[in-house]
């Protein structure tokens, strides 16, 4: 019986160490790890590695529930596959022992809330974007054409310059040229 771990941050500016020491602790034999992988993405390559590695009577062990993934779906899922395998889960900071039916009882609890706090994120995000639209800002990089330029774009094109020399001369890539003719009215 192996005792594997599973790491994950969603940013490559995060750091490991706490989780990789609290799955030593745990006495973890092996540690897979995602390094800036979202928890909403279902696919991840630790992730696969760590479900690939898992062999019956192992016990997956990860730091927080919500490393795992931040879905109900996606977590009920993983968690039923293991089950089905042969495989406990254990996640250290809820207790949560899924070997158990209280343990079970408590990660359909704390699932739901993970996916909770990920819809609560969603509709922070959206608020503070259209907070900043409305003063006047808008969120990501600054366009790499003004209107005036997409205009002087579309007029060289009229005139039958190319698409590609017309990029050249803005020292943008062509489909920028496309985008910021299809933005004018």
């Amino acid at each position: 019986m192996a005792r594997i771990g599973y790491a994950r941050v969603s940013t490559v500016d995060q750091h490991l160490d706490l989780q990789r020491n609290a799955l030593r602790a745990a006495g973890c034999d092996r540690i897979f790890e995602d390094l800036g992988v979202s928890g909403g993405q279902d696919k991840r390559d630790g992730l696969s590695a760590t479900l690939k590695a898992l062999r019956k009577g192992d016990v997956l062990i990860v730091w927080r529930l919500d490393r795992l993934g931040r879905s109900i779906r996606h977590l009920i899922s993983t968690i039923e596959t293991l089950k089905r395998r042969g495989i406990a889960f254990l996640s250290l900071t809820e207790c949560v022992d899924t070997s158990s039916a209280g343990g079970k009882l408590i990660f359909h609890i704390l699932a739901a809330l993970a996916e909770f706090e990920k819809s609560l994120i969603r509709e922070r995000t959206i608020a503070g974007i259209a907070a900043a639209k409305a003063r006047g800002r808008y969120p990501g990089r600054k366009r790499a054409l003004t209107d005036e330029q997409c205009e002087e774009v579309r007029t060289a094109i009229s005139a039958g310059t190319s698409v590609r020399d017309v990029a050249r001369r803005y020292n943008v890539h062509p489909r920028t040229i496309a985008r910021g003719i299809g933005r004018l009215p």
